[in-house]
């Protein structure tokens, strides 16, 4: 049968027969000129992660997302931290490949399949497998040509419950027109790979050809499948997906009059897009725009209408996504090697749909300590994220160990206001850790938020974070800081060595991540290291219980030159005041993990912020600083 694909495909490219243009209905009523979201209400779902590729939804409403680098898929729920979901085995990232598109299965409540497209050893695949065992995988889909750069990587169901995948011309742009190759096309197949008896072309899983590099598949109300593309130097594009068309590359790039070839929808310069994600909301196409860092609104009806929103305001954006919560999804790619990524990237954010009053409730501190038969208070935060304020009454705490009782003063607040949550033990109160969640009714329903209680004796941990997700430290707290380069951020460090002597430390005490200065490494000796002053790094605020001892203890190094003086150093500070430092000295001092510590028994009782700061005070030393495993016990 082989041959008859080659014919049919062949039969494709040579036809002179131009296919009809899109055509698009009126977007429903209430859609606005911001594709129907409120764009000025961003609600942050996760910081932290590294280069999340691809987005989807389980049942439940949780996100899954990928990592492309790290071959993770995380969890994200909103008001709640990230967690590893699961690692993919047999990932093989290099430049633009590794972990890139995922999906749930359509009958995901059946089978609890997920799906992935990666970049193995040999090629790239799609791959099915259930989270609880990743390392389990069933080939859907192999053979796929791998390059370091246009691998596509887009998989999304449609409508018609086919799994449709976008893949790259593997850095051969001959492959696009090659009858016999998966590069360059668009791909159509059954849940399980195997060929739909009504696609385009017998017994082959293409659906569409002549593409460079598709990164973007999404469906409109009719069921109309668009794809976004990326351009060579000039034109990127938006193409509507008719089965067996060709799209030209790589005899056209954008608009261009071969009969042969189906022209996009709409085009922009490379500069102004370089198009990833896509979805279509409201009648109109969100468009993710990586070197363009803005978010692109294509009204389906009227392409030339088209508006932005976002621009400059995260850097690049990668994915965009509709999410089963009718809010509209989109994850920036400013830690692929191409953007600047702050001290939370990456990340993940999502914008409620407009006309739709929505609040949401944060616990500040979120943890707390206590003695049986003492108390503990947080203040319980409420925040308008779309539309008008509304009332909101606290309706309970669950999870509370055995004698322990709950209670908000007010017990009822507007949306923007805040109560105060006591929770008060009894003499027998089991000691232990309790995961709480905080519960509040609204007209917009129910809303929660996390909250950790840690019943001891005169001992126990008050507080730990080792910084593998993020937890509300914040750079440059104050407002204050000096430093022009190298300031933390919070990441997997990369080994830095000169001379044979390791300033930085590839490996952190315990897990992946840590705060650390001039996270990357470069050729030569100082490219990232901590310039021109102080940066500083603060956490959120602890409340610390009463009458008893407590010490701060921390893993840290602060290394440096011999040209290092005392005006360089590293300092720890509570709510001010410096508890612990190291400076420098005229000496070479590499980086070796250490532990630092300080008696905080004199802030029993009250609500504490720790400050860590480094400083490059001579101008001509190269300082490296990190901080790990900070706890409080």
């Amino acid at each position: 049968m082989r041959p008859r694909i080659a014919l049919a495909l062949t039969a494709a490219l040579l036809a002179a027969v131009a296919l009809p243009e899109a055509t698009g209905a009126a977007p429903p009523p209430g859609t606005d000129a911001a594709g129907g979201f409120d764009f000025t209400r961003p609600q942050v779902v996760a910081t932290g992660l590294e280069v999340p590729w691809g987005m989807a939804f389980l049942p439940d409403g949780s996100a899954l997302v990928a990592e492309r680098n790290r071959a993770r898929i995380m969890r994200l729920s909103p008001g709640q931290a990230p967690t590893v979901a699961a690692t993919v085995p047999n990932v093989v990232p290099t430049g633009e490949a590794g972990l890139l598109g995922i999906a749930v299965s359509p009958t995901y409540a059946q089978d609890s399949y997920v799906y992935a497209y990666f970049t193995a050893a040999s090629d790239n695949r799609i791959v099915r497998f259930r989270l609880a065992t990743p390392q389990t995988q069933e080939i859907v889909k192999s053979g796929i040509a791998k390059a370091s750069i246009h691998d596509g990587g887009r998989i999304a169901f449609g409508p018609d419950g086919m799994l449709y995948a976008g893949v790259g011309d593997a850095n051969n742009t001959a492959n696009a027109q090659n009858a016999s190759s998966l590069n360059g096309k668009i791909l159509r197949m059954r849940p399980d790979g195997t060929v739909p008896p009504d696609n385009p072309f017998a017994n082959s899983v293409v659906y569409s050809l002549g593409h460079r590099n598709v990164q973007g598949l999404a469906w409109d109300a009719q069921g109309r499948l668009f794809a976004t593309e990326f351009g060579q130097n000039t034109t990127d594009e938006v193409n509507q997906i008719v089965a067996g068309a060709n799209y030209g590359w790589p005899t056209c790039e954008g608009t261009c009059a071969d009969p042969r070839f189906r022209n996009p929808l709409t085009t922009w310069t490379t500069a102004e897009a370089s198009p990833s994600g896509g979805a279509i909301a409201n009648g109109t196409m969100f468009v993710a725009a990586l070197r363009g860092t803005r978010l692109w609104l294509v009204p389906l009806n009227n392409p030339a209408g088209r508006s932005v929103e976002l621009n400059g305001a995260y850097g690049r954006l990668r994915t965009v996504a509709v999410g089963p919560d009718g809010y509209l999804w989109v994850a920036t790619s400013n830690r692929d090697g191409r953007g600047t990524p702050t001290a939370d990237d990456d990340r993940v954010l999502r914008f409620p749909p407009t006309g739709v009053d929505d609040y949401a409730i944060a616990a500040n501190p979120a943890a707390g300590q206590v003695t049986p038969g003492g108390s503990v208070t947080s203040t319980i935060s409420t925040s308008v994220t779309s539309g008008n304020p509304q009332t909101v009454t606290f309706s309970g705490v669950s999870g509370l160990p055995a004698g322990t009782t709950a209670s908000f003063n007010p017990p009822s607040v507007p949306a923007g206001g805040s109560s105060t949550l006591t929770l008060t033990t009894s003499a027998t109160t089991p000691p232990g850790a309790y995961a709480l969640t905080v519960t509040a009714t609204g007209p917009a329903g129910t809303r929660s938020t996390g909250y950790t209680l840690t019943v001891g004796g005169t001992g126990g941990v008050v507080y730990s974070d080792t910084f593998e997700t993020a937890t509300g430290w914040t750079v440059n707290p104050a407002g204050t800081d000096t430093a022009t380069g190298g300031l933390f951020e919070r990441g997997d460090p990369a080994a830095t060595t000169y001379n044979g002597q390791t300033f930085q430390q590839g490996t952190t005490p315990s897990g992946t991540n840590c705060l650390v200065t001039g996270r990357l490494a470069g050729t030569a000796a100082g490219d990232y290291d901590l310039d021109g002053g102080t940066s500083s790094v603060g956490s959120p605020a602890i409340a610390l219980p009463s009458g008893r001892t407590l010490t701060l203890t921390f893993r840290y190094y602060l290394a440096h030159f011999n040209n290092s003086s005392t005006s360089d150093g590293f300092r720890v500070k509570v709510n001010g005041t410096v508890v612990f430092q190291k400076l420098g000295a005229a000496t070479t001092v590499p980086a070796t993990w250490q532990t630092g510590t300080a008696d905080l028994s004199s802030y029993a009782g009250q609500s504490v912020r720790i400050t860590v700061e480094a400083t490059d005070g001579s101008g001509a030393s190269l300082v490296e600083a990190a901080v790990d495993d900070v706890r409080i016990a």
